[in-house]
């Protein structure tokens, strides 16, 4: 039976490495959280602005209906 040792420094080398590791996968977790918390905010503000170009669109269409019977009855009376 053959057993391997490792020296302290190759053990210190190994627990530094995982420690860098444990720290990436910290980092790139929060900014995945991060990131998601972005989508969410910017996906809330694209529902907002097509509420807002919906309602703009309506009233853009009442404007036009109303100029159109304006023009209308102003031909009436030529």
């Amino acid at each position: 039976m053959s057993t391997s040792t490792i020296s302290v420094d190759e053990f210190q080398a190994l627990e530094q490495k995982v420690l860098r590791a444990v720290e990436i996968v910290k980092r790139e977790r929060e900014a995945r959280a991060a990131a998601e918390a972005e989508v969410a905010a910017l996906r809330e503000q694209l529902t907002v602005q097509t509420s807002a170009n919906s309602t703009l669109n309506q009233e853009r269409e009442a404007v036009r209906q109303r100029v159109e019977k304006m023009l209308q009855q102003m031909d009436e009376l030529l």
